[in-house]
């Protein structure tokens, strides 16, 4: 009986040290890998004639990757030329008619002076006045009335301009065009199928740079600060491959651990998530696990 007491002992002193030196060697934090991941959806409705992407395949940005059916669009804009020439050749009558008016109008004020010094030397009379003043009286309200008929064709003028920058820019957007660097996630369309404004095509994220969130103790947050450089351990096999990585991201509340985090027990705790940068060597995959130790504490 003695000796099974002493064994019992023996037994929760070796755990106990174990346990001790476990814990030295515990990661600061432990937490999944992120990127940036960005859907690209349809900025116009039609066939997709042309859709030249592979998941997995790195698109550099401003790349034009396809083409939606944009041939309605065309003819549209062709039907707002037509009507544009049409009513700009209207414009243009009733521009001729405003200068005609116009002249006569110069002329009738050359008129006008000349029959002033005319009476001025006793050579005119007033009925040769009255009559030049009411010549431009009504060439005023000519040129007034005709100007007001002009109104509604320039509106209208404004009006096919203001059509045509949208079918213009309608016709832009039938251009896929890849927005930023990155690598193809998930392919959600295939070359001539329809789509429509809105509809997902392809997923894309920046894979170069990995963000590793973890979760820290409100007693580790004095150890760690923006830009800090720590190191990060991903599995290899048996052993751990480690990283350079860089503090982007500190947050300014707490939150109950997540349950992929720690143990049952420990769920309860309060803990502030931490972003860091780490590049990417080609190793570093979306939700992959990793852990966070801090250099120099």
């Amino acid at each position: 009986m003695k000796i099974t007491k002493n064994i019992f002992g023996l037994l929760i002193i070796v755990s106990l040290f174990i346990s001790c030196n476990s814990n030295s060697d515990l990661a600061d934090g432990y937490g999944n890998f992120e990127a940036i991941e960005t859907i690209i959806s349809a900025e116009s409705n039609g066939k997709l004639l042309q859709f030249d992407i592979d998941e997995g395949q790195t698109i550099t940005k401003n790349t034009v990757i396809g083409y939606i059916d944009s041939v309605q669009l065309n003819l549209k804009k062709q039907q707002l030329l037509a009507s544009k020439n049409v009513i700009s050749s209207k414009s243009r009558g009733v521009l001729s008619q405003i200068s005609v008016l116009k002249s006569q109008l110069n002329t009738a004020k050359i008129s006008k002076n000349r029959i002033q010094n005319l009476i001025a030397e006793n050579a005119g009379t007033q009925k040769q006045l009255d009559d030049i003043n009411g010549k431009i009286d009504m060439l005023n309200e000519q040129i007034i009335s005709v100007e007001t008929q002009n109104a509604p064709i320039v509106n209208e003028l404004k009006s096919i301009d203001v059509q045509l920058e949208q079918v213009e820019d309608q016709i832009k957007k039938s251009i896929i065009e890849n927005p930023i660097n990155g690598t193809v996630l998930v392919k959600y369309a295939e070359p001539n199928e329809v789509t429509a404004f809105g509809k997902p095509l392809y997923k894309i994220a920046d894979l170069s740079t990995m963000q590793l969130r973890v979760y820290v103790s409100e007693t580790q947050l004095a150890n760690i600060k923006i830009n800090q450089e720590v190191m990060v351990k991903i599995d290899a096999g048996e052993t751990m491959k480690s990283y350079s990585g860089k503090i982007i991201w500190i947050a300014s509340e707490a939150e109950f651990t997540p349950k992929i985090i720690q143990t049952k027990e420990e769920r309860v705790n309060l803990v502030y998530a931490v972003k860091i940068n780490v590049k990417n060597d080609g190793s570093l995959k979306i939700g992959m696990p990793a852990e966070m130790w801090i250099e120099n504490k």
